[in-house]
C-alpha cells in the first residue's frame, strides 16, 4: 500500500479517512475499463439537462468514477396489479438529456430502469393470476422498448430490462423480453438481480452479455467489522462462482449504506423507515470495504447508491444514501484516482 503514504489529516475536514482507508485496504489496482461509479438520481428542482446536474456529473468524473447509471421509473399501483406504465418522474426528452449530459460529463451510460410500488418495492411484484401476468409483461415489455430505444439512440453503453423483480424472473415471458430488448438496443444488454441469491437463480443469463446484481446483504453490527468482512467475502465468492459458471463477468449495480448509526444491519433500509443519528465514517467504512472485497478479475465494475444531481445534496448531517459531501466521498476518490491526500 505504498501509494497510500501521501495521506495528509484534513481531507474533507474529516482528519479520519487516513486510518480508516488503511483498514479497508482501499487503494489497490482497479483496471480502467471497470464500469465504476454511481446512481445518479434526480433532485427536485435539478433536472438531467439542467446547469446543477451539470455540475454534479463533473465531480462524479473528478472523484474518478468511469460510470454512472441513469434510473428512469416505471410505476404500478401495487405488487398485484397488472396495470404498469412508465413514470412520470423521466419524460423520454429528459431520459435523452441525462445520457447525454452524462456522456459529455466524460462517463459511460448504464440505463437501468426501476419499478416504484408505493409503499412496497419491486421485489415484491406478482400479479395474482396467469391473465394478470400476461397483461403486466405486456405493459411492461412496452415501457422496456421504448426505453430502451431511447438509451439506443443516445448510445448508452448498458441497457438493463429490469432490476430486483426477483418475483416475476421464473416466467417464460422473459426470453421474449430480451429478444425484444435486443431488437432495439445492439449494446450490452444485463438484468440486475437482488442480492447473490436471486442471482444464482436467474434461468437467463445465458441470453444477457454481463451478469447484473443489487448487494444489500445484512451486516451485522455497526462495530463488528471482522463479522462484515466475513459475510462481504462471503458475496463475492458467490459471485466468483456464478461468473465461472456462465462465462460472463459480473456488474455490480448497486451497493450502499446509509450515514447513520446502526445501518449496517439492514443496508436497504431507508431513512423514511428508521430515524437514527448520523454516522458518516460508517458508511465510508463499510464502502471502502465493499471496494476493496469487489475488487477482483470476474467483477466489471461497481455503482454506488446513490447521487444526486443537486451538487449540494448531503453533507455530514444527512442520514440518507448520498456519499455527497461525505468521508465516504474521500474513500471512493482514494480507490478510483489513488489519490489519498487533500485535493
Amino acid at each position: 500500500m505504498g501509494h497510500l503514504h501521501g495521506w495528509r489529516h484534513g481531507f474533507l475536514g474529516a482528519g479520519l479517512l487516513a486510518p480508516l482507508l488503511l483498514l479497508a485496504g482501499v487503494g489497490s489496482s482497479i483496471a480502467a475499463e471497470r464500469l465504476d461509479g454511481f446512481n445518479v438520481v434526480v433532485a427536485a428542482d435539478h433536472p438531467f439537462g439542467s446547469a446543477p446536474a451539470d455540475v454534479a456529473l463533473k465531480r462524479i468524473r473528478r472523484i474518478g468514477a468511469t460510470a454512472v447509471a441513469i434510473v428512469p421509473f416505471l410505476w404500478q399501483p401495487d405488487p398485484s396489479s397488472p396495470n404498469i406504465v412508465r413514470g412520470a418522474d423521466m419524460a423520454d426528452d429528459e431520459l435523452r438529456a441525462a445520457i447525454r449530459q452524462a456522456r459529455m460529463a466524460g462517463l459511460a451510460v448504464i440505463v437501468k430502469p426501476h419499478v416504484w410500488v408505493p409503499g412496497s418495492w419491486a421485489g415484491a411484484v406478482a400479479p395474482a393470476s396467469e391473465s394478470d401476468w400476461k397483461t403486466w409483461f405486456a405493459g411492461y415489455r412496452r415501457s422496456i422498448e421504448q426505453v430502451g430505444r431511447i438509451a439506443a439512440q443516445e448510445h448508452a453503453d448498458v441497457f438493463a430490462i429490469g432490476t430486483e423483480i426477483a418475483k416475476t424472473t421464473h416466467r417464460p415471458e422473459w426470453f421474449e423480453m430480451i429478444a425484444a430488448a435486443r431488437a432495439v438496443f445492439a449494446g450490452t444488454l444485463t438484468y440486475f438481480a437482488h442480492n447473490a441469491e436471486e442471482a444464482e437463480r436467474i434461468p437467463f443469463w445465458d441470453r444477457l452479455d454481463v451478469i447484473g446484481v443489487t448487494l444489500y446483504p445484512p451486516l451485522g453490527p455497526d462495530l463488528d467489522r471482522t463479522g462484515r468482512l466475513a459475510r462481504m467475502r462471503e458475496v463475492a465468492d458467490s459471485l466468483d462462482v456464478l461468473a465461472a459458471a456462465t462465462g460472463k463477468s459480473v456488474l455490480v449495480g448497486e451497493v450502499g449504506l446509509r450515514s447513520a448509526l446502526g445501518a449496517a444491519a439492514k443496508p436497504w433500509e431507508s431513512a423514511e423507515e428508521r430515524e437514527s443519528a448520523p454516522d458518516p465514517l460508517l458508511q465510508a467504512e463499510v464502502l471502502g470495504d465493499w471496494i476493496s472485497v469487489l475488487d477482483r478479475p470476474a467483477i466489471r465494475g461497481v455503482l454506488i447508491w446513490r447521487w444526486f444531481t443537486d451538487p449540494d445534496a448531503g453533507g455530514p448531517a444527512d442520514t440518507d444514501f448520498t456519499v455527497q459531501g461525505k468521508p465516504a466521498e474521500g474513500v471512493l476518490l482514494c480507490a478510483w484516482t489513488l489519490h489519498c491526500g487533500p485535493r
